[in-house]
């Protein structure tokens, strides 16, 4: 009977030690609960990506807190500016706690975590060479300055490929001031995010312009009026060819060529002109016309001209020298 007493008693003592101890733990965890369900934490990353201008708080690091107001506080802290779209830049921790202190928050009371350096990226978007190449053809196919079935893009060239934002992306082409329509032609695409000019990108456009020309059949002497026997029409690039080359066959018949022209060549508004309707000693009617009467008389050309071309005329009844212009071959008129 003893011997059980005495076990008894010891084991009471060791359950009464044991509770002790449990109480003790409890004791001393509650302070720390209610501790750490009262504090505000900030834990900054190491490394950040952004999309906007600006390095907001929120972005970059994670907050915790029972203060819904204050986190909405915090996250909305501007850091600083962003790096460009692609770029980055580095942060340290006493800048940081420099833009808190300035936006009124109390560090103490903070569980701050913050790396000595933070690289903060901007996230982009980057506009292919295809991308640019298609924009630039659709513009040039799309305008009607261009015939599509005789206009080539033979090259296009860019400069540099822009970097962008994130947003919403859109573009506009805009043209040189003189446009020749052929050749080599500058285009600028300028690029906006979110409807605000960002970028621009520079590209040149080499291109082949297909039309019928008029060539020459075979030689043609000076002085000598075309036929339609004279001249036949080609399909050619006409990117290197002068700007007054002729393309109907009808403009230049009738005409005459002002010097001698060789076989298979382009012919251009500067090699032919109209021949003279009259010539010198010539002799015309000449018309001097009024509201109320139109008079008539006899003279001779004293120089070739041309239809509409004012030529010094001598009226034969008069003997006196006048000049009237050219109707026909044997019309010459006075303009009052």
């Amino acid at each position: 009977m003893r011997k059980y007493r005495v076990e008894t008693r010891n084991y009471n003592v060791f359950k009464h030690s044991i509770l002790l101890i449990v109480l003790g733990l409890l004791t001393l965890a509650i302070p720390c609960c209610l501790y750490a369900e009262g504090i505000t934490s900030i834990i900054v990353y190491e490394k950040a990506t952004v999309e906007k201008d600006e390095i907001l708080l929120g972005k970059i690091a994670g907050i915790e807190s029972e203060d819904h107001v204050l986190i909405r506080k915090l996250k909305n802290i501007v850091i600083g500016r962003s790096p460009l779209p692609a770029k980055s830049r580095y942060i340290d921790r006493e800048y940081i706690k420099l833009r808190l202190k300035q936006s009124d928050i109390d560090l103490p009371k903070l569980a701050l975590k913050i790396p000595d350096k933070i690289k903060v990226s901007r996230s982009f978007v980057k506009i292919s060479r295809e991308e640019i190449e298609k924009i630039v053809s659709e513009y040039i196919y799309g305008k009607e300055f261009w015939d599509k079935k005789n206009t080539r893009i033979i090259k296009i060239q860019i400069t540099k490929l822009p970097f962008l934002p994130r947003g919403r992306i859109t573009y506009k082409v805009i043209p040189p001031k003189v446009m020749h329509g052929m050749g080599t032609i500058p285009l600028s695409v300028l690029f906006l995010v979110d409807g605000e000019y960002y970028k621009k990108a520079k590209a040149t456009v080499k291109i082949q312009i297909f039309k019928e020309v008029v060539v020459t059949g075979k030689p043609l002497g000076r002085y000598r009026t075309i036929t339609q026997d004279d001249v036949y029409m080609q399909k050619m690039d006409i990117t290197n060819l002068p700007n007054d080359i002729i393309t109907n066959y009808k403009d230049v018949l009738g005409k005459r060529v002002r010097r001698n022209i060789w076989a298979k060549v382009v012919l251009r508004d500067e090699y032919i002109e109209f021949p003279p309707l009259v010539k010198r000693g010539d002799i015309v009617m000449i018309v001097a016309e009024s509201a109320k009467m139109i008079i008539t008389a006899l003279g001779e050309v004293r120089k070739a001209g041309r239809r509409g071309e004012r030529v010094k005329v001598i009226n034969l009844n008069s003997n006196k020298k006048i000049f009237a212009r050219v109707i026909d071959e044997n019309t010459v008129k006075v303009d009052f």
